[in-house]
């Protein structure tokens, strides 16, 4: 019998907020976090926004030696860390630490550390490559350093799959929990990829967004949407066995009731045309929680603001639930806070639960006229109504689609 899964502790480091309680409330204000890049000098780059995580202090939440020894997208995945465990009252000197895991995924790593030590390498030769490059680099160190930092010696693990690595990331770690390997697991993504490289990458494959206005820049579901607007930060939230959270007396904010997943197996960059495989993700999350689709009336929708992604993911929308998809309100956060890559699925997470709690489904901001084939709601302003549930939807390149169900708690 699969063990309930219940979520107790969240932490968000964002583009409108360093905690869960200042990103909701931009969310809920239609707040936008773009903004000219300051990281580097964007003379000759064709893309000039992102949406950059602004007066983030990593002693804030770690000493300054280990901060020193961590990439910015580790260091992001510490700070929600911390304030996720710290939500949920989690005491791990009475925890079996062996109980407690990490599923903590990021997209790619530190893009910064592959040029710094590349610069390096072509300048200086190999001798002048930092000995600690690969563990600063490679992106299974979010998981590693959240770990340390908080002695979870459970599982850990690093979903990479692109764009739905946060939401493969909570789906892994409600597996575990439901199958009895862990009773607690902390569990998101993170990403910190504003830098040269990474922005010159995805601009060449014209994913990125050339617009220079702050307001019309990440659009989803609109007429004029022109691609995505790079940005970075994380979400982490605390899952836990629901037995294990009463007997300690946790809070509890929702429950995971169903994660599906699919691959479009069709193209290494676009979803697949019919929308086949995103909607297979999604009826299979209905399905394994149990939840009829006509009982779904919300969906956080991957929503880049790119083309192809906006037009082929209502096109999955539609199929999947066919006439009710009349009947959904669809949103994109993405929309206030660019698209965070690795964490965007489980900052997205995050906003879904707040909206469960108060009932209020926030808008996609800057939308101002879809176009035709894209007739269904996408909430061009916030509504104020009970949220039962929620389905979240994360499409990454290579064609991993991922879709995870939470449901208020009912006891």
């Amino acid at each position: 019998m699969k063990k309930r899964v219940v979520v107790t502790g969240m932490g968000a480091i964002t583009p409108i907020g360093n905690s869960v309680e200042s990103f909701w409330n931009s969310l809920k204000q239609g707040k936008r976090g773009f903004a000219p890049i300051t990281r580097f000098d964007t003379t000759e780059y064709k893309c000039k926004l992102a949406a950059e995580v602004k007066e983030f202090e990593p002693e804030k939440y770690m000493d300054k030696k280990a901060a020193r020894r961590m990439e910015l997208f580790c260091q992001y995945a510490v700070a929600a860390a911390k304030e996720a465990l710290e939500d949920a009252g989690i005491d791990m000197e009475r925890e079996d630490p062996y109980r407690a895991g990490c599923s903590v995924g990021s997209g790619v790593g530190s893009m910064q550390a592959m040029e710094r030590e590349c610069g390096r390498l072509i300048e200086r030769g190999p001798s002048k490559v930092g000995p600690l490059l690969v563990p600063l680099m490679i992106s299974n160190m979010a998981a590693g350093n959240v770990s340390i930092a908080f002695g979870l010696k459970g599982k850990s693990i690093d979903v990479v799959t692109a764009c739905a690595t946060g939401t493969n990331s909570i789906g892994e770690a409600f597996r575990t929990i439901q199958y009895g390997d862990a009773d607690v697991m902390v569990a998101g993504g993170t990403e910190g990829a504003v830098c040269p490289l990474s922005i010159a990458g995805f601009t060449s494959l014209t994913a990125l967004s050339s617009c220079e206005d702050p307001e019309r820049c990440s659009i989803p579901f609109d007429k004029d949407r022109s691609g995505f607007v790079m940005g970075e930060g994380a979400g982490i939230v605390v899952l836990e066995e629901l037995e294990h959270a009463l007997k300690r007396g946790a809070k509890i904010y929702a429950e995971v009731l169903g994660y599906g997943c699919s691959s479009d197996a069709y193209h290494i960059t676009s979803p697949a045309e019919d929308g086949a495989g995103a909607a297979r993700a999604m009826l299979n999350a209905m399905a394994d929680g149990n939840v009829a689709l006509e009982e779904l009336t919300y969906i956080n929708a991957h929503g880049t603001s790119t083309h192809h992604n906006d037009l082929f993911e209502t096109r999955a929308i539609k199929l999947a639930f066919g006439a009710h998809a009349k009947e959904l309100k669809i949103n994109s956060t993405k929309s206030m806070i660019g698209h965070l890559l690795g964490a965007a699925g489980a900052v997205e997470f995050i906003a879904c639960v707040k909206e469960l709690q108060e009932g209020f489904i926030h808008c996609t901001a800057g939308l101002r006229e879809t176009e035709e084939e894209m007739d269904l709601n996408y909430c061009m302003s916030a509504y104020q109504e009970e949220v039962p549930y929620a389905l979240s939807n994360s499409l990454g390149f290579g064609g991993h689609n991922a879709s995870i169900l939470i449901g208020k708690y009912r006891g």
